[in-house]
């Protein structure tokens, strides 16, 4: 019988392991803070930011809301970031993508100072991230390994495929199964748009994470009788109805016929990336500060 990974109940986890790191830094005079900037008109954004702002009030870190109108100037996102970097109030920045396409969002990412940015993108720890010396891995790769290990799934010597190479997903993920640690170790595959036979290479695949984001792209005859079957995608589409409904990357009830375990959209990958942004947080201002932390 395939298993349902829940991705909610091991973020509560971790939540209650963060909630303890905070009092453990409260004791210590330190409030962990985030700052959250958000610089778009997009509802899906706006609700994403809010979301996180709710996450880290109900562990203890102090959330800090910045909003710049879309139409300001680069510069003034640029400086927000400078004086965010400056403020030992705040141990985490997270700038919300995407950016209006007069902002470089690379620029951003290179302003932000690298002890913390809590979403693990800035070029030195993407560097440390490759090196196998992570200050801060990627929220949602860092969230898959985690319920890869929840659910004690072997890693070791498997054949992984990756579907998506986005600099926020595909790559880091890769980088996580390969590296010679707990719950890496596997010979993995990038698999992108340019790939020939994608069929054969998921055919032979133990473990896939789905990060393409092209609903309901993977289907169970794609798979390897018994596959772990990781989706990351959130995309919402129409139904017959007029209605509108999440689905991954995955045809969810094809793929559960075929996969040994996999998880749900909503309710697997996505509470895991909350989760790990909070995780992140926390250890950015165990090590900011100075105080020992014992991280879930």
């Amino acid at each position: 019988m395939t298993e349902i990974i829940d991705g909610e109940a091991v973020a509560s986890e971790i939540r209650d392991g963060v909630a303890e790191c905070v009092d453990t830094l409260d004791e210590a005079g330190v409030q962990p803070g985030l700052a959250t900037v958000l610089m778009s008109d997009d509802d899906a954004s706006e609700t994403y930011v809010s979301m996180k702002q709710q996450d880290c009030e109900e562990v203890g870190i102090a959330a800090h809301d910045i909003e710049i109108d879309s139409d300001a100037p680069a510069e003034e996102l640029y400086d927000t970031v400078d004086d965010l970097n400056s403020d030992d109030a705040i141990d985490g920045i997270l700038v919300q993508m995407p950016v209006p396409d007069h902002v470089d969002d690379r620029e951003v990412l290179r302003r932000t100072r690298p002890a913390k940015d809590v979403d693990g993108f800035h070029p030195e720890n993407v560097g440390r991230l490759v090196a196998g010396d992570a200050r801060f891995k990627p929220c949602t790769p860092h969230g898959v390994q985690k319920l890869l290990e929840a659910y004690d799934i072997e890693t070791e010597g498997a054949d992984a495929v990756v579907v998506g190479r986005s600099d926020i997903v595909g790559k880091p993920m890769a980088n996580l199964l390969i590296q010679k640690a707990p719950f890496g170790n596997a010979t993995t595959t990038v698999c992108h748009s340019r790939t020939r036979d994608l069929d054969a290479k998921l055919g032979n695949a133990d473990i896939v994470v789905a990060a393409i984001g092209v609903p309901e792209f993977v289907d169970g005859s794609m798979l390897k009788e018994g596959a772990t079957v990781i989706d990351v995608g959130v995309n919402r589409v129409e139904t017959d109805s007029g209605d509108s409904e999440l689905v991954g990357d995955v045809e969810f009830e094809s793929a559960q016929e075929a996969a040994g375990a996999i998880t749900p959209v909503p309710g697997g990958v996505g509470p895991m990336t909350r989760a790990m942004l909070l995780y992140n947080t926390v250890k950015a201002a165990s090590q900011q500060h100075g105080v020992e932390i014992d991280l879930p």
